[in-house]
């Protein structure tokens, strides 16, 4: 028999017979819609979640007068304005959510004073739409309303003052997250809402101090009251002010808001200390977080020793002038049972390693428990497992726990997460981890000192979705039971060990793993044959760094998923082969592969391309201005010829050009000086002759670090962490940005060839155009460039000056402009560059006296100036004005410097006319030179003649002809 509840049903030809139905539940099913809305007059609840109705359904709601909760949410219905009219007939409705539609546009006045007819209307969910300011307004029509979300919107501007006044003062939930508001927060926008019992602010702009007490002022001019203290909401049980910009003191007053449950203000500026006395008076806080803020001095748990209620605690910092004590007071035993700890990154070791905080001896109820990076010692704590039965989060990554992993003593299902990563563990990993821990899905152990084989028994963890053993010395081959059993592995990461063996050969399978890293191994043979459809999931494959041979096997282009491929560093040959996979990072260096340049149609998307270092030969593909996304491109120390294509200033978005030690020939585009977010160019080691681009100066600027976290979990459980009712604990999000695919280029500086990677690379500012055939003058304009890092400008034919200007460059680290024939004298404004730590001038034509041995020009031996005769002056031992006393008069100094400042073409010049005198003497004095000398002159006339004449019979013939 059917009761007045039915979820998930198709049988909507059958309505007609469903007339007494209360509650329809359609969510997740993508239907089409449905005619029998008029049938269900009596309905009270409708579920239409991610379903794929007409939006015509919407007009027909008013045939649903009896409904009082409606849930149209995830519908995305784009376009539309909020269907104040459509509502307005539902007068019995108390609940309506309507998020994540990308609703759009405010109804007019008119529509919006209709929605004062839903008398009973409590709660609204609008989250996640592009709502702006005025639909605040327009909800002020409702009577009754209680609960108002409108966070993930388009609000934005300053805090919406005006707007909320015409808000019910009933109102008891205010969710404003994630609006982008600015500027400071006034208070007197919420002083009339004395029901207010949560306030969500998180993740806005919003900046200043919190003010901490009430002014009761007059204002005659507005008739309003002043700025009241966020103290006086005495009824506010959730206040979340994080992840903006407040600052100041936290306020002492808040220890008056008595019912307050869950206190965040982490992810803010709040500078002094964290006075005891606010939180020792809030009896009823289940939550606090006080993390990433500028706190200063040390914060004892033992003034949290009248918070029997307490259940989550949070202090995440990155702040040295702040710490957590360990040291509890003798016997103290706290009147809470935590479920949430997190206490990460505090200092708890700030003078000497620190163990785990006695109190938790007395705590038995965590579901969580993260104390990363706090340089706690001592051996792995199992008992925190045996203490807490019901632990399913355990983080104590980048500490300095020693010894070997031990198990607790009995079998603990509920542990879902073990992270001791960035420890010193040693030893090897138990045989019979399994059966200890037979729930496990996220099990971290890399970057300690484990060694031994990985026992096979981790292929029997059923539930392991991510596993990473990297960095660590572990050997022998990969256990076939990671790829064979684990079917609900989707990250796997065995980089930097000593594992071997033919890891790749033969059919394999890789179920549902999304990112593989078996890099820096070694693992040896060729890439055997996969079944693309049983690893359709894999979207990250990184074996580089390996002994791997052979060809890449075509398949491994057509991987729909596939989207980051690195195979550097290998024993890989023939040609790379295009296939229909849609690349955005794709690095095949330091290999042996041949023929041209791949001119892959997928490349389209690709942000990073590093083919360098291979034996590539060619001229660079015109399908390559395609490549309008990328970022990298990396195709140096190669056997490419031709010329440089023009339509590289076309890939705006370009960031490391680096074409080194090729063949390329002819001049440098002057088409790269469109280029925008260019921070290193690498043309060094080709033939390319002309001159510098004096442009070059608007290309070359830092690109600073856009680092993109991929969120790999988006919680341990899902779900609001506030329901106006029950107050739920939250499991903490994790974002996993070590699994990201390292990006590596090669840049040589300060005479070194170094590897750049990651956010370093970001950072590193260069061009280097040295082993070239490149003339001219250096352009002054280079001398622009005053956040380059590195300069190399060496072994080329430049001549004239140094560029005074190049004193600018406030930044460089290396600069090298030697082998050239540069002219006059070393610029004595070049001592003003204090971060120079490389310099060469090596092998030019410079003259004059030397700068003065101060700053960083004192660290610069006689090698950075060898090769220029006429220079002089410390450190070279050459000092022509060593036996001149410090009183010499200005005329005689100035008569020194005269005799050895010589100009190289007028050198050139005394020396040719000395040579034609000694010639006319020679002749002059020996009568058999002299003849022998007018004989070949006679020659030569008789021979041009000649010349001349059979050329000019040679042109009348075929102009008779």
């Amino acid at each position: 028999m059917l009761s007045n509840y039915i979820a998930i049903t198709s049988i909507l030809n059958k309505f007609a017979a469903l007339e007494n139905l209360d509650i329809l539940d359609l969510s997740w099913n993508y239907m089409q819609g449905f005619d029998q809305v008029s049938l269900l007059k009596k309905l009270k609840v409708l579920n239409l979640r991610l379903n794929n109705f007409n939006e015509s359904f919407i007009t027909s709601l008013s045939a649903l007068p009896m409904l009082k909760s409606l849930d149209l949410s995830d519908n995305y219905l784009l376009g539309r304005s909020f269907p104040a009219k459509e509502l307005a007939h539902l007068t019995n409705l108390e609940e309506l959510d309507l998020s994540d539609n990308y609703f759009n546009d405010t109804p007019s006045i008119q529509e919006c004073m209709r929605l004062s007819r839903l008398k009973k209307l409590k709660s609204i969910r609008l989250q996640s739409n592009e709502f702006n300011k005025s639909i605040i307004s327009c909800l002020g029509a409702l009577p009754s309303l209680k609960t108002l979300d409108l966070s993930s919107n388009h609000l934005g501007g300053s805090f919406p003052i005006q707007e909320l006044s015409h808000l019910s003062q009933d109102l008891e939930v205010l969710l404003l997250s994630r609006n982008d508001f600015n500027g400071t927060l006034s208070f007197k926008a919420l002083a009339s809402f004395h029901h207010l019992e949560v306030l969500d602010l998180t993740d806005n702009n919003l900046v200043g101090s919190i003010p901490s007490t009430i002014s009761f002022a007059y204002n005659n001019l507005h008739g309003s009251l002043a700025d009241h203290g966020l103290c006086e909401l005495k009824n506010l049980q959730e206040l979340d002010l994080s992840h903006n910009m407040f600052n100041g003191s936290m306020p002492q007053c808040f220890n008056r808001l008595s019912s307050l449950k869950l206190l965040d203000i982490s992810t803010n500026q709040f500078t002094g200390t964290l006075p005891p006395a606010v939180i020792a008076n809030l009896t009823s806080l289940k939550y606090v977080d006080f993390g990433d803020n500028l706190f200063e001095g040390s914060f004892s748990f033992s003034s949290l020793s009248n918070n029997a209620m307490l259940e989550v605690v949070r202090f995440m910092s990155n702040n040295s002038k702040f710490e957590v004590e360990t040291q509890e007071p003798t016997g103290w035993i706290p009147m809470f049972q935590l479920k949430v700890l997190v206490i990460s990154g505090c200092n708890m070791n700030r003078l000497k390693g620190s163990i785990v905080p006695g109190f938790l001896l007395h705590q038995h109820e965590l579901l969580e428990i993260d104390l990363s990076d706090n340089s706690l010692v001592g051996p792995f704590p199992s008992w925190l497992i045996e203490s807490n039965t019901m632990l399913e989060a355990l983080i104590l990554s980048k500490n300095s726990f020693s010894g070997i992993i031990r198990m607790p003593f009995y079998v603990n299902a509920n542990i879902r997460w073990l992270d001791m990563s960035g420890n010193h563990l040693n030893g090897t990993i138990p045989d019979d981890i399994q059966n200890f821990l037979p729930g496990i899905k996220y099990l971290y152990l890399s970057s300690n000192t484990l060694d031994g084989i990985i026992p096979s028994s981790i292929g029997d963890m059923r539930e392991l979705r991510a596993l990473d053993l990297s960095d660590n010395k572990f050997s022998g081959e990969v256990p076939k039971g990671l790829f064979s059993n684990l079917s609900d592995l989707m990250i796997l990461k065995l980089s930097k060990n000593k594992l071997q063996g033919q890891v790749l050969s033969g059919n394999l399978s890789f179920g549902y793993i999304r990112w593989l890293h078996l890099d820096s191994n070694y693992f040896t043979g060729k890439i055997g044959n996969w079944n693309i459809s049983n690893s359709y999931y894999l979207e990250r494959l990184d074996i580089g760094s390996n002994y791997f041979t052979g060809m890449i096997p075509h398949w491994i282009s057509n991987m729909s998923a596939l989207s980051e491929l690195v195979v550097r560093d290998n024993r890989f040959e023939g040609r790379f082969p295009c296939g229909t996979t849609s690349f955005t990072f794709l690095d095949i260096s330091h290999n042996y592969f041949s023929g041209r340049l791949p001119s892959c149609s997928n490349f389209q998307f690709i942000r990073h391309l590093h083919l360098g270092s291979n034996r590539l030969t060619g001229s660079i593909p015109n399908v390559f201005r395609n490549l309008t996304h990328i970022l990298t491109l990396d195709i140096g120390d190669n056997f490419l010829s031709g010329r440089i294509p023009e339509f590289h200033g076309n890939l705006s978005n370009l960031r490391i050009l680096i074409l080194r030690n090729n063949n390329f020939s002819g001049s440098i585009p002057k088409q790269l000086c469109q280029l925008s977010d260019v921070s290193l160019i690498d043309l060094s080691g080709n033939s390319l002759s002309g001159s510098i681009p004096s442009c070059l100066h608007n290309v070359i600027k830092p690109s600073y670090p856009t680092f993109i976290e991929e969120m790999f979990e988006q919680s341990l459980n899902d779900g609001y962490r506030y329901e106006s009712v029950l107050y739920e604990v939250p499991i903490s999000s994790y974002l996993w940005v070590d699994f990201e695919v390292a990006e590596e280029v090669q840049f040589t500086t300060k005479s070194l060839s170094y590897l750049y990677k990651g956010r370093l690379l970001d950072l590193m500012v260069g061009l280097d155009l040295s082993c070239n055939k490149l003339t001219g003058e250096i352009p002054k304009e280079l001398g622009l460039l005053n956040q380059i890092h590195s300069l190399n400008l060496s072994h080329n034919q430049l001549y004239g000056p140094i560029p005074v200007n190049f004193s600018n460059l406030t930044n460089i680290e290396s600069l090298d402009l030697s082998s050239n024939n540069l002219s006059g004298e070393v610029p004595s404004e070049l001592v003003k560059l204090n971060t120079l730590s490389v310099f060469n001038v090596s092998y030019n034509n410079l003259s004059g006296r030397l700068p003065e041995m101060r700053a960083q020009f004192a660290t610069f031996s006689k090698e950075s100036y060898e090769g220029n005769l006429l220079l002089c002056g410390p450190p070279l031992e050459k000092n022509f004005t060593a036996t001149s006393s410090q009183e010499t008069s200005p005329s005689s100094k100035e008569e020194d410097d005269k005799w050895y400042d010589i100009d190289f073409l007028a050198s050139f010049c005394g020396t040719w006319v000395v040579f034609m005198l000694g010639f006319a003497a020679v002749l002059y004095i020996n009568p058999y030179w002299r003849r022998r000398w007018l004989e070949f002159v006679e020659e030569c006339m008789y021979t041009c003649y000649y010349f001349l004449e059979d050329s000019l019979r040679k042109v009348s013939r075929l102009f008779h002809k």
